[in-house]
């Protein structure tokens, strides 16, 4: 009887400008099931459609210019991304919001007032406290439960352990609460969003040194 081969462990890089669109389509099937995203958009068949071109958004006008975007994959694949904001470049400024306000509306559609009037209440909740925020973390489906998510947080967080700096999140799904528990992280607040039937988030701070 032979031993099952192990695996290779994830490989993990910093993204680039031409990797936008891909991220964007991974990171659009990750959040399907999401369940802020599946309250702020309703329509099955346009979710996934609609996350891509928001997260393709994001990506290239606040996410890869500022650095710390990053990605993991086995085998040359991308299967896994981390968008973190550097201390201090959180805040999207007044001109990028303007700049951004049409893309918006061709994105989300009549979900747009909805959508920034949930998101600007996660915001008030901010740290002001200079920390690495993970603005997202997802995993393409198929190649969820495999390390990649882990591989990910751990590159940062050695990081912030290194320069004594703190992390901060929001958790979208209970779930995945215990999951950030295990790198340290700790739930500050749940945080009821405005809205009939919208779903909580969970902030959650790390500070440097907590261990990953």
């Amino acid at each position: 009887m032979t031993d099952k081969p192990q695996p290779s462990p994830p490989a993990v890089r910093e993204a680039a400008a031409p990797d936008a669109a891909e991220i964007a389509a991974l990171l659009g099937r990750a959040f399907d099931d999401d369940p802020v995203w599946r309250w702020l958009l309703p329509d099955d068949a346009s979710r996934v459609r609609r996350l891509t071109g928001l997260f393709e958004l994001m990506l290239r006008q606040v996410h890869l210019p500022h650095g710390g975007t990053e990605l993991a994959g086995r085998d040359g694949r991308t299967e896994a991304a981390a968008l973190w904001d550097p201390p201090g470049q959180w805040r999207v400024p007044l001109r990028m919001q303007v700049a951004q306000a049409v893309p918006l509306l061709r994105v989300l559609g009549a979900r747009t007032p909805t959508s920034l009037r949930t998101l600007g209440a996660i915001e008030k909740h901010h740290p002001r406290e200079p920390h690495w925020y993970l603005a997202v973390l997802g995993t393409d489906p198929p190649a969820q439960g495999n390390g990649l998510g882990g591989a990910l947080l751990r590159s940062r967080l050695d990081h912030c352990d290194a320069e004594g700096v703190p992390a901060y999140l929001e958790s979208s799904k209970e779930d995945n609460v215990p999951y950030y528990e295990r790198f340290g992280f700790a739930v500050t607040r749940e945080l009821g969003l405005p809205g009939r039937g919208a779903p909580p988030v969970w902030l959650m701070w790390r500070a440097p040194g907590r261990g990953s």
